[in-house]
């Protein structure tokens, strides 16, 4: 059926493809007119893997067009809203000005029967209000919501581990459920499991999702910190309390901490949203999450500068990695760019280097150095900050490395790599929350 994806960034240029790549007619709109040229070209205007040839494929083939003009998703029997939800600047709440503004202009064009999908972010008690918006028209809203990671959201969203609708009475919205059934008819053949609900879980389900896996992260951090003075390995301490199945393993690393364009925005929103409710209590412990995750920049800044009796002006850093995360270029509230930028206003000279994300990052940083390879960031160093962990990163060799650089002392921010073979080779390792 032919569909439309209004807001063609991160979240909706994937969609788009995605829903593109299942045989669907789609139509991607967005008033970014130079993101509009990237895409029709069958380029993403950033970096995900496998992203790239899955939007040429379907660019040439026809399913998938893009435009500036709202007008060109007039006829669509869905539209799908995926469109950015930024921590407003004045404070910690969700700015929802892109929202209501695709929203605005989708009601010119909308049919009875329509259904008008959100995919964003926002706070809960926002589709209640959009849907009272659009109700005129005779289109119905549901509320979709994403569960991309960066690096995998191809799969993520062919493959996704449920799928959640939200609708306005799950007892009268039969007809909606099946059609946007029937846009995941490949998906929910694979066995994907299906929760349709009211408007309100729909919205926390994204939102509390994000704010447990942030809770989880800060939890193995506040560790490290105990370990940090008592001489306790956090890594080892992970994997016991991993094997407690009502605990796990997954997001148990401790490291620089998390950032990117969900999770640090996302916990500060719910926690704002809660506080217009009357619930601030509820969740005041996100806070703590909040300072703990910051607190791990901090703490790597000081590792480095310790590293130099204390005073880091004059001196040499290779920093390696900039987004948030491997696989990525997204440097949006990055913890390594972050690093780097505190290192930079110590008076270090930063050689920066990210396989994915040094253009990104020097648009925010122009100040800082950007090398083109691990050899040329390593050259003149004293001291290696591995800050995301990146394979390549991963995977160097500690005594190929010595024959590149003077430096003989690593900080390994994400605790990628072994302290052991390290050491052995020479280097004086710093890991977090490692003896």
């Amino acid at each position: 059926m032919k569909l439309s994806v209004i807001g063609c960034g991160y979240l909706g240029a994937v969609h788009a493809t995605a829903m593109a790549s299942l045989g669907h007619e789609v139509v991607g709109v967005d008033v970014d007119a130079a993101r509009i040229e990237m895409l029709r070209a069958g380029r993403a205007p950033f970096f995900e893997p496998g992203l790239d040839q899955l939007l040429s494929e379907t660019v040439q083939g026809g399913a998938l067009t893009f435009s500036s003009e709202i007008s060109e998703a007039a006829g669509a029997a869905a539209h799908f809203i995926a469109v950015g939800t930024p921590q407003r600047a004045e404070g910690d709440g969700a700015d929802l000005s892109y929202v209501d503004g695709a929203i605005e202009s989708l009601i010119p064009i909308l049919r009875p029967g329509d259904l008008v999908i959100g995919k964003s972010t926002v706070p809960v008690g926002t589709a209640n209000r959009l849907a009272e918006s659009i109700r005129p028209t005779g289109a119905h809203l549901l509320w979709n919501p994403e569960f991309l990671r960066e690096g995998f959201a191809i799969k993520d969203t062919l493959e996704p581990d449920r799928l959640v609708y939200g609708v306005a009475n799950v007892g009268s919205a039969a007809d909606d459920v099946a059609l946007l059934d029937q846009i995941y008819r490949s998906v929910l053949a694979k066995g994907t499991p299906r929760i349709v609900t009211d408007y309100a879980t729909a919205e926390l389900v994204k939102v509390s999702a994000n704010a447990f896996l942030a809770t989880k992260i800060s939890f193995i951090n506040a560790m490290a910190e105990i370990a940090e003075v008592t001489g306790a390995d956090v890594t080892q301490l992970a994997d016991a309390i991993g094997f407690d199945a009502r605990i796990g393993r997954r997001f148990l690393n401790a490291g620089i901490g998390f950032g990117g364009g969900c999770l640090p925005k996302d916990i500060r929103a719910f926690s704002a949203r809660a506080e217009e409710l009357g619930v601030g209590q509820a969740v005041q412990f996100l806070h703590e999450v909040d300072a703990i995750n910051l607190r791990r920049r901090h703490r790597v800044a000081g590792l480095v500068i310790d590293a130099f009796d204390g005073d880091a002006r004059g001196h040499h850093v290779a920093l390696l990695g900039l987004a948030f995360k491997p696989d990525s270029d997204d440097t949006r509230d990055s913890p390594a760019l972050d690093v780097a930028r505190r290192l930079h206003e110590a008076g270090a000279t930063v050689h920066a280097f990210d396989p994915a994300a040094n253009e990104t990052a020097r648009r925010v940083a122009p100040d800082l150095r950007f090398a083109n390879s691990v050899d040329e960031a390593v050259q003149r160093a004293e001291l290696i900050v591995i800050a995301t962990e990146w394979k390549q990163f991963r995977d160097l060799s500690p005594s190929e490395l010595a024959t590149q650089t003077p430096a003989r002392t690593i900080v390994d921010a994400r605790n990628c790599l072994d302290p052991a073979t390290w050491r052995a080779a020479g280097w004086t390792y710093h890991g977090m929350g490692r003896p």
